[in-house]
């Protein structure tokens, strides 16, 4: 399958992520075929996309007017093999069950053409775990896209043991025509690169706490008014050289002792769960949040994105 001829999709699950990935699919012309469970887990999705087409349409980023025809592209279904009929990609974005994900994968792969393109946008499971049960995994491709996936642009592409280059390359190309920033990752592990590199800086983070060196707010706003300012704009990998391999080379030689290397959740994680203190879902975590703030800080997460989004163009 050449990149330039997909113009069919399908989204199996409309959840917080399915339905993202399929809005952003039909705003760039696509045919999607969105798929959940009931007829109300569908209504609700298409609610979700209107409400952020509408949020996109406000900032700038399109005329409201092309929000009708960018909602009738997508066509929902609860019916999976009427949603990957004449599919040409398909893009698995339900729960993080290994088991579920494996029996949707089979099921998917004896429905389809060999040439449609399998993928699964799990965070944390293996690829070739996912593609185990199929019989042509050389099609099966990790595709991971970030919350929300209609303003943030990168997608990992993951290579599974059995993914086959024809199926990277033909993903890559179409997921950049898309207007995505596709990333290759070579191999199949735990956290594929961002959920890696992003845990480890929250690891480091809880231990901060936990040892007193600081508080949560404290640790917030270095990061936010510190080097997180400079990120977008200046890699680890650019910073590094931009410092000198050097001076690099000196710090880690008298830093990285001092940093924590745990491989197991940290203890004052484990108790805030026991003391049912989760954050935004009960209203404390590390920190007490009235539903008014909570609205804020996703406001302005939504906002600062929106805004990118429009600059960026």
């Amino acid at each position: 399958m050449k990149p330039e001829e997909i113009d069919k999709v399908a989204v199996i699950g409309a959840g917080l992520m399915g339905h993202g990935i399929a809005q952003m699919f039909a705003s760039q012309g696509c045919a999607v075929s969105l798929l959940d469970l009931s007829s109300s887990y569908l209504e609700k999705a298409l609610e979700n996309i209107r409400f952020n087409l509408r949020l996109m349409a406000e900032h700038g980023l399109f005329p409201a007017s092309k929000i009708p025809s960018i909602v009738e592209k997508i066509k929902t279904t609860t019916d999976l093999e009427f949603a990957v009929r004449d599919s040409q990609i398909i893009i698995e974005a339900v729960s993080e069950d290994v088991n579920l994900k494996q029996k949707i994968f089979q099921k998917m792969d004896a429905l389809c053409p060999r040439g449609v393109i399998l993928a699964t946008n799990t965070s944390v499971i293996s690829i070739t775990e996912i593609a185990n049960k199929t019989l042509n995994a050389e099609r099966v491709v990790g595709t991971h896209f970030w919350n929300p996936p209609y303003l943030i642009p990168l997608v990992e592409v993951i290579r599974g043991e059995k993914t086959s280059i024809e199926t990277m390359n033909a993903t890559f190309d179409f997921l950049k025509r898309m207007g995505k920033h596709p990333v290759w990752v070579n191999k199949d592990v735990p956290g594929f690169v961002g959920n890696r590199l992003q845990h480890a800086l929250w690891r480091e983070a809880l231990s901060i706490v936990e040892n007193g060196i600081a508080d949560p707010k404290t640790v917030d706003d270095v990061i936010k008014n510190g080097f997180g300012i400079r990120l977008p704009v200046l890699g680890p990998f650019e910073n590094m050289d931009m410092v000198g391999l050097d001076i690099t080379y000196a710090i880690h030689d008298y830093l990285l002792k001092h940093l924590e290397t745990s491989p197991r959740p940290a203890a004052i994680l484990g108790k805030k769960l026991e003391q049912k203190e989760l954050g935004f879902k009960t209203g404390q975590g590390f920190q007490k949040w009235s539903p008014a703030e909570i609205q804020q800080s996703r406001e302005r997460l939504l906002n600062y994105l929106l805004k990118w989004q429009k600059e960026k163009r």
